[in-house]
């Protein structure tokens, strides 16, 4: 029941599956009322507008003609009309040169009289001029019609004329500029092509075009959203699986985007999981073996004093310095686990600053005077040379403890440990040296992880831990380091120091 109340408290959720269909849908439906909505609202008016600005630009070229003649483009005498010829046949050869292209249009010129001065047809039918034609290729207007005059009177009132008339099923847009002195109007005029029955036309069209879009897009929809949920799907699945405890589950890498690499971080993170359970299940194992071991004695020895050997002191005193040894090595053990869990887990987090490496080994190797002359052996020290490096010392001194704590548990029959520093262009290179057993090429990958001991340490004494707390320190200051042994010829351990900071920019 507990498990399930997490999914009912979660209430109804869409799926990315139906979301994408829900998504490809909706902009689809989006689209078409944009569509629709141009072709209602603005198809006309910008067919209109463009319309209108290459008649104003029309318009505006001929009445320029118009001001730049340098005398009268007509007159009346005593109500005889009399045309500058030059100045039309200026105009006629610009239309004809298309310098100024009226082709489709229809151009009225007139004065202030409101009649006409002269007329262009280009355009049939025109409803200005009221223009005819008939099968035997004759062709005639009328230039001073009702509505012309109408709107040559209205362009001379207001100065300009911008007008759509109507006639029947045509349509014309017309366009008026006086000239600079106000005594010739220009009246351009186009046909306007059945732009408003077109979109009536788009309107019908657009309901079952939309209907199939639809259903086009459902399908689509349905098709992507499985091809694109179904890798998601397997994550979930994977992800179920490993919650199961089934480490061993890998997903196939098909997409090469960003779902590719969620699913070979998937990959990576099962692999990380198979290893942290198994290195828990192995951590489990043997910190109950060494803790089973002291415990046990500690037991057994503190039943025999209270029991047996109470009131003998000789005895008694053997048996509790066993009870003390055994406790030591448990809180070794415990003190170990409890160092490397600091440092991994990122609680402990390093303090660099700026010292000399090879006086620390100096000083850490003057610690181990004692032992050496105890046990006739010889730490030889190579650290003639500075060595400025950028570290946290005291993490490094635990560093250089553990090395040569696991140098000497290996000594050779010389009883030589040799601790050398060598300086490097930016840092240096430290060097544990013993000569020893060596470590067979098959324990050479696994010296670093966590109560790993190589065959030949089986049954001594130790945490187990000292190397592993050694690699996580030295990882977390992004030092290199390894080891290069070989069977009798003993091992060398190693860690190269260089400055992990960012230079400052020039």
């Amino acid at each position: 029941m507990k498990q399930n109340a997490p999914e009912k408290q979660r209430g109804f959720v869409l799926s990315i599956r139906w979301q994408l269909m829900f998504f490809i849908t909706g902009m689809t439906l989006l689209t078409l009322t944009l569509v629709w909505g141009f072709i209602t609202y603005a198809l006309v008016p910008q067919y209109n507008r463009i319309i209108r600005n290459k008649l104003e630009s029309k318009t505006a070229a001929i009445v320029a003609m118009i001001d730049q003649s340098e005398y009268p483009i007509s007159n009346r005498d005593f109500g005889t009309l009399v045309l500058n010829n030059d100045f039309w046949d200026e105009v006629s050869n610009a239309f004809v040169n298309k310098t100024i292209n009226v082709d489709g249009c229809c151009v009225d010129f007139s004065d202030s009289t409101l009649r006409c001065l002269k007329a262009y047809e280009s355009m049939y039918p025109c409803l200005l001029h009221k223009s005819t034609g008939a099968f035997g290729g004759e062709f005639g207007y009328n230039v001073n019609t009702a509505i012309v005059i109408q709107m040559r009177q209205k362009l001379f009132t207001d100065g300009s004329l911008y007008e759509i008339v109507h006639s029947s099923s045509s349509q014309q847009m017309l366009v008026g500029h006086l000239s600079a002195d106000g005594q010739y109007g220009v009246i351009v005029s186009a046909s306007l092509a059945q732009i408003s029955t077109a979109a009536e036309v788009l309107r019908s069209i657009l309901v079952p075009l939309a209907l199939i879009l639809l259903v086009v897009d459902l399908v689509v929809a349905i098709l992507f959203s499985r091809w694109f949920t179904r890798p998601i799907e397997r994550l979930s699945a994977g992800a179920q699986e490993i919650a199961a405890g089934n480490y061993d589950v890998q997903i196939s890498v098909v997409h090469r985007d960003e779902i590719g690499r969620l699913a070979e971080d998937f990959n990576h993170m099962a692999s990380e999981v198979k290893r942290s359970a198994q290195l828990e299940k192995d951590i489990l194992a043997n910190v109950s073996h060494d803790l089973r071991t002291p415990l046990t004695l500690i037991k057994g020895y503190a039943e025999t004093v209270r029991d047996l050997t109470g009131t003998d002191e000789a005895k008694r005193t053997e048996q509790c310095n066993i009870i003390v040894d055994e406790t030591d090595r448990l809180s070794a053990l415990v003190n170990s686990v409890m160092e490397l869990s600091k440092v991994q887990n990122g609680s402990e987090k390093p303090n660099p600053i700026d010292y000399d490496m090879s006086e620390l080994c100096f000083e850490v190797a003057g610690r181990y005077d004692a032992l050496c002359d105890q046990n006739h052996w010889t730490l030889c020290l190579e650290a003639d040379k500075a060595a400025p490096v950028h570290a946290d010392p005291a993490m490094m001194e635990r560093v250089l403890h553990n090395l040569l704590g696991n140098a000497f548990h290996h000594i050779g029959e010389d009883g030589v440990v040799v601790l050398r520093v060598i300086p490097q262009e930016k840092g240096c290179r430290v060097e544990v040296e013993d000569h020893g057993p060596g470590i067979p090429p098959e324990d050479l990958p696994h010296l670093f992880d966590r109560y790993y001991r190589a065959r030949q340490d089986a049954g001594k004494t130790g945490t187990g831990l000292g190397l592993s707390i050694t690699k996580a320190i030295l990882q977390q200051h992004g030092f290199a380091f390894g080891v290069n042994s070989a069977v009798d010829q003993g091992s060398t351990f190693w860690f190269e120091m260089c400055d992990t900071r960012t230079p400052p920019n020039p």
